[in-house]
């Protein structure tokens, strides 16, 4: 029986020939990352569980600050100095102020066939360079550090085949969100989704980054596509070289399969409070909002702030709006520097926010408040994300979320 990319990963990290859905692997882990969220909990974990504490090899884990940048509270102080300190005593790479961790993450470090550990949900998105990302809690996180390994449960794969090419305007956040509310948020529980076809050529890595990034709201255990000319180019450029370059053999086994053709998709939201209730856009049109958010992980790369800064160009925000761009990385932010895309949505009355998760997060920038209303580009719409239980978190595309904001109520970037 052939394996899938994911099967081939899990193989290559376990040192076997051979591995299959359900089966229990101790394997090599290639790196692991954590961020601000938990790894406070994780140092602490360090100190007062273990009897001989180490770090295996310090070279393979990364530490982030990316929750709260800058700090919020002498609290969060105090858990951002803890892994500061951590990170220097053992060598580990830190990053601070350089932006959310899995976009540093894929500029910096993420090669095709590595298995990586990240104590946070959205760690899937490496899949966009065929690595199997997925995301574990502190203490698996702890374990990974210590010993250099862990175990995994081989999950099954769920082919999508994708065909065609979006139509203009229409964006992999429409693609995605269309795809998670066909197959609901249990969808693909603990399963890895693969994306395959005609349809995935045509996606670059950040489109692709688009896809992986939002499997975990599917409940998949990671998602991945395979390691093409697009990817390897994607890598070359920035200087790194693949662990491994896998494809599914053609008799690999998928425990289901689906079809999107992406001529069809068309501009969507996710209604409050669930990211799987995803409409056409036009069916949520004429909703009053407070705020606008364009950035994440999801949705903070430099063609997002490009559809965005299009949008707005030349025109004024809202003046009930209040509109926060995020740039996803400090390179992202230089970039759109360099472009003018800051000075345009400065000129518009945007707000213009320090490379961090923001918003997504919901605890240190632009908190909403009692029965406020959000349109984002962030990864979750669950009540109370973004501030106050009694708010509503829409999800849209990097355009729709820029209409909005110009007009002071949802919109898609074609009714302006």
């Amino acid at each position: 029986m052939g394996m899938t990319i994911a099967e081939k990963i899990i193989a290559l990290a376990a040192g076997a020939d051979q591995v299959k859905a359900g089966d229990i692997h101790t394997v090599n882990l290639d790196r692991m990352m954590s961020n601000d969220g938990t790894t406070h909990l994780t140092v602490d974990m360090y100190h007062s569980k273990l009897n001989t504490p180490r770090v295996a090899d310090p070279k393979k884990v990364v530490f982030i600050v990316d929750h709260n940048v800058p700090s919020d509270s002498p609290k969060t102080a105090a858990a951002q100095k803890k892994m500061r300190d951590f990170a220097k005593e053992h060598g580990i790479d830190f990053w601070e102020g350089e932006g959310v961790c899995h976009q540093v993450m894929m500029e910096r470090y993420v090669c095709p066939g590595e298995l990586i550990f990240g104590a946070d949900s959205h760690t899937c998105t490496y899949g966009a360079l065929g690595a199997f990302g997925t995301g574990v809690g502190c203490t698996d996180l702890l374990y990974g550090m210590v010993t250099g390994s862990s175990w995994v449960l081989v999950p099954e794969t769920i082919k999508f085949n994708l065909t065609g090419s979006l139509p203009q305007g229409v964006y992999p956040r429409d693609l995605m969100l269309t795809i998670i509310g066909q197959i609901g948020a249990g969808g693909a529980s603990y399963q890895v989704m693969e994306f395959c076809g005609d349809g995935a050529k045509t996606l670059s890595v950040e489109d692709r980054m688009v896809l992986c990034n939002l499997a975990v709201e599917a409940g998949a255990k990671t998602a991945i596509f395979e390691p093409d000319e697009i990817a390897l180019k994607w890598l070359t450029d920035r200087g790194r070289r693949p662990k491994a370059v896998f494809k599914s053999d053609e008799d690999a086994r998928y425990v289901k399969e689906y079809t999107f053709d992406l001529d069809k998709i068309v501009p969507v939201a996710a209604r409050p409070d669930f990211v799987d209730d995803v409409v056409p856009a036009v069916q949520v049109c004429g909703v009053r909002i407070d705020e606008a958010f364009l950035g994440s992980c999801n949705n903070g790369r430099i063609d997002d702030l490009r559809v965005g800064a299009a949008v707005v160009k030349g025109r004024r925000i809202s003046d009930h709006v209040r509109f926060l761009v995020v740039p996803a990385s400090r390179q992202v932010y230089l970039q759109a520097l360099e472009e003018g895309l800051i000075d345009t949505f400065m000129e518009s009355g945007a707000i213009v926010m320090n490379p961090n998760c923001s918003v997504c997060w919901g605890s240190c920038q632009g908190v909403i408040g009692e029965n406020e209303v959000l349109i984002s580009t962030g990864t979750r719409n669950f009540k109370g994300r973004a501030g106050h239980p009694s708010s509503k978190v829409y999800l849209g595309s990097a355009a729709t979320v820029a209409a909005s904001a110009v007009k002071g109520e949802i919109c898609t970037a074609d009714m302006l």
